[in-house]
């Protein structure tokens, strides 16, 4: 798997591409097109899930709004947010969507754990969280998540504050979209929604909780894990 840097990029244009680049290789006698990870961070955009709720973005406050064909609910993208682009053919890597998911929460994981930072995952709720009292310890927070009448799962996010968002697109077992990672960034326009469609979730980034680390060095790492899991 390539990793290609883009630097900051225009969001709506990246979408594009991606979606350009998933039509041509599942053209009709395309030849096998290698798989390629993007490694960006975009100026400040809202964007929408496909199963997205308008009531989830109440208070955009002038930053564009961009619906997209991912899975999930609204997030927000800024300066400062590693941005992660796995151009993937499941096929070809052998596995299904729920292990791509796992692999790609896996790499944030490792990618937290190099600058110390302990992360988990909560049932129900794809992303990565780390405990807001002691983000740098290995004990598992309290939190858990329950069952609705309707066996739905109910994420617990109690003493948890999310750390990394995930949203994706599976066309023909070609993959894309993909993962965001806060580093150092303004938290602010997350007050203006309720991230990935839960009200009152903490959204936090790596320089909240003490870490002290360039967007090129956790873009470097999260590119160099994802790779390694994602083709392991």
């Amino acid at each position: 798997m390539r990793i290609v840097q883009l630097g900051q990029v225009d969001y709506q244009a990246t979408w594009e591409e991606m979606k350009e680049f998933t039509r041509l290789r599942n053209a009709p006698n395309a030849a096998e097109v290698a798989d390629v990870l993007w490694l960006c961070e975009h100026p400040e955009v809202f964007t929408q899930g496909l199963a997205g709720k308008e009531e989830h973005l109440f208070n955009p406050g002038g930053i564009p709004v961009v619906k997209t064909d991912r899975g999930g609910q609204v997030t927000f993208h800024g300066p400062g947010q590693v941005v992660a682009y796995p151009l993937l053919d499941l096929r070809r890597a052998g596995y299904f969507v729920k292990e791509y998911v796992y692999r790609i929460e896996e790499a944030l994981i490792r990618t937290l754990l190099h600058f110390g930072v302990t992360g988990h995952r909560v049932p129900g709720a794809p992303g990565i969280y780390v405990s807001l009292l002691d983000p740098r310890g290995h004990a598992r927070p309290t939190s858990h998540s329950n069952r609705a009448a309707n066996g739905d799962l109910i994420p617990d996010f109690t003493g948890l504050g999310k750390i990394a968002a995930l949203g994706i697109k599976v066309s023909r077992h070609c993959a894309y979209h993909g993962v965001a990672l806060n580093v150092k960034m303004d938290l602010g326009p997350f007050a203006g929604i309720n991230p990935c469609g839960y009200a009152q979730l903490q959204t936090i980034d790596l320089s909240t909780i003490g870490v002290s680390a360039t967007w090129e060095d956790v873009s470097a790492i999260l590119g160099q894990k994802l790779v390694a899991h994602l083709l392991a």
